[in-house]
């Protein structure tokens, strides 16, 4: 007699009902501006796409918050909210302070993804893009701030692998260094930045499980174009005093790794003379 074999059907997709968004300005919605002086962005955009009513959307975030931030004052509101997705968007702020303190916001992130996997969350966090590409600084600083960034991706990884929550690479997102993907500040996503972010957001769910109804376009709609005189006015209103605010907090660090690079160097050179006079001095005749 024959036997038969029948293929057990992959399971459904679940529809996720609650979505909680954590995190800082980009969470926020910054860069993609709407009529009426709001800001949208990357949270509305993950809410349509997985198909969620207004009333299980929930963004805590906040302007300016650090990786302590989300911790104590966005975690609690989020468990209760009890999300099946959670998207945490947090860390560049604090890349950005002269009181960077990679040991405790290890533990924060920490906290918070447990938190989030403990009520059931489906967790995505974000790691971080190379910033010097997008937003010019001065040569110490941009080291400085690639060098922060690192160490803020190894946290970030470490405890994503660890609980095994996913991991959207913000620097290996198609698009991700094209100007159009940025607001007139070069500093948050714009429209099309944040359906990016959306987009990848909602790919990593689906690979979770969890249905994705409507897939993220990346056809701009809705929102409030950047005139030319916006760049010119971020420019004198914000950008000059910003580099003023963070260039101040990161220059201590930024000393640090000039006086580095500066050390290395001399050790190189003067390493070589000695490793050139090795090469070259005769070698004694075999017997």
């Amino acid at each position: 007699m024959r036997e038969e074999f029948t293929q057990t059907p992959d399971p459904l997709p679940r529809r996720a009902a609650r979505l909680a968004v954590l995190g800082d300005s980009t969470a926020v919605g910054l860069g993609d501006p709407v009529p009426g002086g709001s800001w949208r962005g990357v949270g509305p955009f993950v809410a349509e796409a997985l198909g969620i009513d207004p009333s299980g959307y929930l963004n805590t975030a906040f302007t300016g918050a650090r990786m302590r931030c989300v911790r104590t004052d966005q975690l609690p509101a989020a468990l209760h909210h009890r999300p099946d997705v959670a998207v945490v968007i947090v860390g560049m702020n604090d890349t950005l302070r002269s009181d960077f303190d990679a040991a405790g916001m290890a533990r924060d992130l920490e906290h918070v993804v447990t938190g989030l996997r403990a009520a059931g969350s489906t967790v995505v966090t974000m790691r971080f893009h190379d910033h010097s590409r997008v937003f010019r600084l001065p040569g110490p600083l941009r080291r400085a701030l690639t060098a922060r960034i690192g160490e803020l991706n190894e946290i970030i990884d470490v405890v994503a692998r660890r609980h095994g929550v996913a991991c959207l690479d913000l620097g290996a997102l198609p698009g991700a260094y094209d100007l159009t993907a940025w607001s007139v500040d070069r500093l948050h996503p714009s429209e099309l930045g944040h359906r990016l972010l959306a987009r990848g957001v909602t790919e990593l769910v689906a690979e979770a499980g969890i249905a994705v109804p409507a897939p993220v376009s990346l056809v701009c709609s809705g929102g409030v174009a950047p005139r030319p005189i916006d760049h010119v006015g971020w420019l004198v209103v914000k950008g000059i005093p910003w580099l003023w605010r963070r260039g101040r907090d990161l220059l201590p660090y930024a000393a640090t790794i000039v006086a580095r690079s500066a050390i290395e160097s001399w050790r190189t050179r003067r390493s070589e003379p000695l490793e050139l006079e090795a090469a070259t001095a005769p070698r004694p005749l075999e017997p």
